[in-house]
């Protein structure tokens, strides 16, 4: 089977290791890819957003499998376009992958279908937003509606910090055309959970829990990100927990997915908060997330794309998936100065070696004078599995530990909340 992977990140170098393990894989492509990925698989010079280049290399190279990582291609409607050339294709079409594309559009779902979230109000301009700030208390969550790299949620303590954040998003345009209109929304308090699930339209199959931690800082401080490390399984996700989900969250999206009438043949990522009272939604995405399923996939006992190929055809019904035991533990290593502006081109030193049980999955990465050097933000994931989170935490920072390049910052604190 030839197979593409569309994206350049962690999450994309996660998804071919795995697809590498697949006894029906073949040659792998994966536009654009990076160094990591390179070792696995065949780079191919087009940009994800770049859809007729795409579509036409798939053609070309008569490729049977195509999966999606990043959201920018899914929301623009990759999947529409693969499907009308006759391509097989994992993603939601263009209309379900609103669910991501605006967060206005997803909590007015959540709404529609019964689904628990967070109380909420769409402002369309400063004065609008300002006049509804009043009936929240603080923290509070200021969102920009549209795509913005996992960076446009803002929490927001103080109305001083709400009002700066109102003027930043729809006034200053910080986020661009993502901030043309923004999303207040009530702050929860709890633990948060990512759960990533498989979706046929007919059958909603999650994957085991994990946690991300999105700040740049240890505790939870400073700014949102794109994901500073991630662990799974999560501990606060209980099989009590999950069966409230299942019941409370899964069903009815699934049920607004049909009712909706989306072709619905990918990846739900459901960012949950797990507060004193029950789960409540906080996201959905539509596709796997960065860096959740460097964890989750490690964990994965079926074979991908024999997934992926019931997916397609509407049979995850006759799936059991099943996971093993062990815990995994992410740690990203960033640019310094992430999530704001940061250099490019440093060299990265102690990537040989790397010791049996974690594996370094490239992200921000590129080769330069057969050199390889920094080329994004979030740089390296290290992943590694142990008995227990302790066993993996330390195999996974005793590698963070060797690995060298200028400005490298990371979390000391995945895994420990």
């Amino acid at each position: 089977m030839k197979i593409l992977v569309i994206g350049n990140g962690g999450r994309e170098h996660t998804l071919v290791w795995k697809l590498k393990q697949c006894s029906a894989a073949g040659r792998i492509y994966c536009a654009p890819g990076n160094p990591g990925i390179g070792e696995l698989a065949e780079c191919v010079h087009i940009q994800p957003d770049e859809i007729g280049k795409l579509k036409d290399f798939a053609l070309d190279k008569q490729i049977e499998l195509t999966i999606v990582g990043p959201e920018v291609p899914l929301v623009a409607g990759i999947v529409d376009e693969f499907r009308e050339a006759g391509l097989q294709i994992v993603g939601p079409d263009k209309a379900a992958a609103r669910l991501e594309g605006s967060k206005s559009f997803a909590k007015a779902f959540m709404e529609k279908y019964e689904i628990p979230t967070g109380r909420y109000e769409v402002a369309y301009d400063g004065e609008e937003a300002r006049e509804k700030l009043k009936d929240f208390s603080y923290p509070v969550v200021i969102k920009a509606d549209g795509l913005a790299a996992g960076k446009g949620v803002l929490i927001c303590q103080k109305e001083e910090e709400a009002l700066q954040a109102i003027d930043d998003i729809l006034e200053h345009k910080v986020f661009g055309d993502a901030g043309n209109h923004l999303v207040l929304e009530e702050f929860l308090e709890g633990t948060e959970t990512s759960v990533l699930c498989f979706v046929d339209g007919e059958t909603i199959l999650p994957m085991a829990s994990s946690q991300d931690h999105k700040q740049i800082g240890d505790n939870d401080t400073g700014p949102n990100t794109g994901g500073m490390g991630t662990y799974s399984p999560n501990r606060v996700y209980t099989e009590s927990m999950a069966k409230e989900v299942e019941k409370k969250i899964l069903q009815p999206t699934l049920r607004g997915i049909q009712k909706e009438k989306m072709d619905f043949r990918g990846i739900l990522f459901i960012g949950l908060m797990i507060t004193e009272e029950s789960a409540k939604v906080l996201e959905y995405n539509v596709r796997f997330g960065d860096p959740e399923t460097q964890v989750v996939l490690p964990r994965m006992k079926n074979d991908l794309c024999m997934v992926f190929n019931h997916l397609l055809n509407r049979n995850l019904a006759k799936l059991k998936l099943e996971w093993k035991e062990e815990t995994v533990v992410c740690v990203v290593l960033a640019s310094g100065g992430y999530p704001g502006s940061y250099e490019k081109g440093i060299p990265i030193h102690g990537l040989e070696g790397i010791p049996e049980g974690v594996i370094v999955f490239h992200a921000g990465t590129a080769k330069k004078n057969n050199e390889t050097v920094t080329a994004g933000g979030r740089v390296l994931g290290v992943t590694a599995m142990g008995k227990d989170v302790h066993e993996a935490r330390d195999k996974a920072y005793a590698v963070v530990d060797r690995i060298r390049f200028e400005g490298k910052t990371y979390r000391r604190d995945i895994g420990l909340r």
